[in-house]
């Protein structure tokens, strides 16, 4: 009987060390948001950046942020130098012990491209199933949770991909600019023309626009030459707010995009909401033709 008891208690710990909370902690946000939709109450979750209001480019580390990562098991960040300050973290972190997911990495983005890939429509799914992949290896108990959560994540997901593809058919070519690229790929998707790329990346990297980028780009705001101005609510300065004055007294419709996400809604929400406000933009122009 005492085998018995014995044996039982063993499979019961065994089990049970399978099923422990999973410790996650993400660069941003909206890789934490997906983190915990796909591992439910099997995970632990900590953003780093995580303040919608404020500018991600001014983020600098902190011992609470070092305390974090050295607790993870698993790490996500974006990658292709969108979040540099990650790096020297990392190099203190063992690579054998904590999976690590470079996003820029499973997406094939190379540093010097556009770094803004959360808006690219196949990030998230494809995230999505490499986190259930991890937390599976980590916690086979708790697999079919994992896997129901991940099939869930996907069927919501095509509804934003279905919208991406019906407001693609109606808008497609349209002219439209940004005062940064963060829009970049989301806007390629619903096959919108975008222009201005040279001044919108001197914007990013936080240099001086030449004063003839300056000029041809305020003159297709004058001009009325694009329909929808995609604005960074979150990094603003003389120039940008300018732009914004004089979308706005040529009645272009603006679209507040951030990088990083709100709080209090799921990351398929959060895609369509932007999508759904950029519909909307897109159909007031074409109204005042």
């Amino acid at each position: 009987m005492k085998k018995i008891l014995l044996l039982a208690a063993g499979i019961f710990l065994s089990l049970s060390s399978f099923a422990q909370t999973i410790h996650i902690v993400a660069a941003e946000n909206f890789y934490g948001e997906l983190a915990k939709e796909i591992g439910g109450k099997n995970v632990a979750v900590t953003s780093i950046i995580s303040n919608p209001d404020a500018d991600p480019h001014m983020f600098t580390t902190s011992p609470s942020t070092i305390k974090a990562i050295s607790n993870a098991q698993i790490i996500i960040y974006n990658g292709a130098d969108y979040d540099d300050w990650m790096k020297q973290i990392l190099a203190n972190v063992d690579s054998k012990k904590t999976i690590i997911i470079n996003v820029a990495d499973l997406m094939q983005i190379k540093a010097g491209a556009n770094p803004h890939i959360w808006y690219k429509p196949e990030t998230f799914p494809t995230v999505a199933k490499q986190l259930a992949v991890e937390i599976n290896k980590l916690s086979p108990a708790t697999a079919a949770s994992v896997n129901k959560n991940v099939a869930e994540f996907i069927t919501e997901n095509n509804k934003v991909q279905q919208l991406i593809t019906v407001n693609n058919k109606k808008y497609v070519g349209t002219p439209v600019t940004a005062t940064e690229p963060v829009f970049g790929y989301m806007s390629d998707a619903l096959g919108l023309t975008m222009f201005g790329q040279d001044f919108q990346w001197k914007i990013m990297n936080d240099s001086e626009p030449t004063p003839k980028m300056v000029a041809a780009y305020e003159a297709r705001l004058s001009n009325k030459q694009v329909k929808v101005l995609f604005y960074n609510n979150q990094v603003s300065d003389s120039v940008t707010k300018n732009i914004l004055n004089l979308a706005q007294d040529n009645s272009i419709p603006v679209v507040g995009v951030t990088e990083t996400m709100p709080q209090n809604v799921t990351v398929n929400q959060w895609l369509s909401n932007e999508i759904t406000a950029t519909a909307k933009a897109l159909a007031i122009s074409s109204a005042k033709k």
